[in-house]
């Protein structure tokens, strides 16, 4: 009987393989922002690792300083920014959205269905016979980029550029007065300070506690009341707003316990 070579990239597959799916899993029913987070890296990570394993050192060290390290790391700048205790809105904001999405998962399914089959017919398609054409990774990803696929890396990347140029063009405001100076700005808080009473200094920060530095999160005044003015007025009306009044009685037993031990040192 004779026993089937296994090699080293088989294992490699069958361990990376499996954490990638979870990864994925992981990252679709996750209710938790940063437990996403962390399965996407897993995923890609994984991803990294089976480029590694298929003899493509270009891909796995790409999948892990592009999308590992810079995006990732755009993805946690934005929560640490918004906060990961938002709760998340149940308003569609888009009419339509769920029976496109269903469409959209079926697709993907079906897709991903057909790949699965396809692998098993064929035979695999790996980048050995590329990169000993072409004397390497990089060398032969980029005649086959350039090349076969041309049609298709270009396509991608006019999709891409027109994204940016929509993006910018749906966030900018066509200026219809004249920009106000310094000076200007300044005699007009101080006009409102004196018939309204405003304060003319700038608005106070969001709270910083000892749980949570979130922009979600208000600021206290002295008597303990939430400062409204701390408050995004975006998070304000989407009800994204931490209560703080839980958050500063950390701060509170911090402080409780910190008298309680420097009575016992007095005594």
């Amino acid at each position: 009987m004779l026993i089937p070579l296994v090699t080293g990239a088989e294992v490699t597959f069958w361990i990376g393989a499996p954490l990638a799916v979870l990864g994925a899993l992981g990252l679709v029913f996750s209710r938790r922002a940063v437990y996403a987070a962390l399965s996407m890296a897993v995923a890609m990570i994984s991803l990294a690792v089976l480029y590694a394993s298929l003899d493509a050192p270009f891909l796995a060290m790409t999948q892990i300083i592009v999308y590992t390290g810079a995006v990732m790391m755009m993805f946690l700048f934005v929560m640490m920014m918004v906060g990961v205790n938002t709760p998340d809105s149940a308003v569609e904001t888009l009419k339509g959205q769920r029976p496109l999405a269903i469409l959209a998962g079926i697709g993907l399914a079906a897709l991903l269905i057909f790949a699965i089959i396809g692998s098993i017919t064929q035979p695999a398609a790996t980048v050995v016979e590329a990169n000993a054409q072409f004397g390497g990774n990089p060398q032969g990803l980029a005649n086959l980029m350039f090349g076969r696929y041309i049609f298709v890396f270009e396509l991608a990347s006019a999709l891409l550029i027109t994204a940016a140029v929509g993006a910018m063009i749906l966030a900018h405001r066509q200026r219809v007065t004249p920009k106000r100076d310094q000076r200007e700005l300044a005699q007009e808080r101080m006009a409102a300070y004196a018939d309204k009473g405003e304060h003319p200094g700038p608005l106070p920060n969001s709270g910083v506690y000892a749980t949570t530095n979130s922009i979600a999160a208000p600021a206290l005044l002295p008597d303990g009341s939430i400062a409204p003015k701390s408050i995004s007025q975006t998070l304000l009306l989407r009800g994204a707003v931490i209560d703080p009044i839980p958050l500063a009685k950390v701060t509170d037993q911090t402080f409780a316990a910190i008298e309680a031990v420097e009575e016992d040192e007095d005594e």
